[in-house]
């Protein structure tokens, strides 16, 4: 695709992502309705209500499209296009009235994830990239840190006890040992710190399509990288590294030599 219809998507991926935001900012911190679907795993009216208004916009702009969301599924399209929604990424912080949370909008072109903006709406920051066009925070560019060295880095995750659950305790042991600062500032507003040059890696051990798709982009056009635990550039292996592409070797190494408990 052009660098032209790129950016075609991007501004329509940026405009309706701040909407979506501003239908989440309408529920934060107020007596909302909360359901749990699964162990730690909320669900409430904002995100139902943000998922819907992104599926009407994709659908009136790209009807031809396939659109997959975290609440709602999957609906196929026909064209190379696919858009990847997560309505509210990080719903336990949204629920318990902390900023952190963001409305996630990725676009896939011929498989290959091309498009994608992070919005943390209640903190006014926006996110967002398209292949080649670079990445941008809240309108100015955004890159990544220089840090070279992991025994300087700050290293983020949105739970370095669930490491341990998913078989990846001791990689994220040695990294918590071997990283300078450590800290859990996690979900899509952790990925959010990295691009923008604010942290140095990101580690996730489990995650789904729907929350990586808007994260790849945004990574590798700020400078960074973003890939499996493997190191494989990827979002459908069920979890996540980010790093400021500097420090991705020395990662790497450490997450390969530590392996994955079975």
């Amino acid at each position: 695709m052009s660098d032209e219809g790129l950016k075609g998507l991007l501004d329509f991926s940026v405009e309706a992502a701040r909407e979506a935001g501003e239908i989440t900012l309408k529920y934060f911190r107020r007596d909302v309705e909360t359901r749990l679907k699964g162990k730690d795993n909320f669900v409430t009216q904002a995100d139902v209500e943000a998922e819907e208004f992104l599926r009407r916009e994709i659908s009136k702009r790209f009807p031809e499209d396939s659109i997959v969301g975290e609440e709602a599924g999957e609906s196929a399209g026909t064209s190379v296009r696919r858009w990847i929604i997560d309505p509210i990424d990080g719903t336990y912080s949204f629920v318990h009235g902390v900023p952190f949370y963001g409305v996630l909008l990725g676009c896939e072109v011929d498989g290959d994830p091309s498009v994608g903006v992070i919005n943390i709406p209640a903190l006014g920051e926006i996110v967002y990239a398209a292949r080649g066009l670079g990445c941008f925070w809240n309108g100015e560019p955004a890159r990544v840190s220089q840090t070279g060295n992991l025994e300087d880095a700050l290293l983020l995750s949105t739970d370095f006890g669930s490491c341990a659950r998913y078989g990846f305790g001791p990689a994220a042991e040695e990294l918590q040992r071997r990283a300078a600062q450590r800290r859990t500032w996690g979900d899509c507003y952790g990925y959010v710190l990295v691009a923008t040059g604010r942290a140095d890696v990101m580690l996730d051990p489990a995650m789904n399509v729907w929350d990586c798709a808007a994260l790849l982009p945004v990574l590798e056009e700020a400078g960074g990288t973003f890939t499996d635990w493997r190191g494989i550039r990827t979002i459908h292996s069920g979890n996540a590294v980010a790093t400021n592409g500097a420090l991705f070797g020395e990662v790497m190494r450490i997450v390969e030599g530590k392996g994955r408990n079975s």
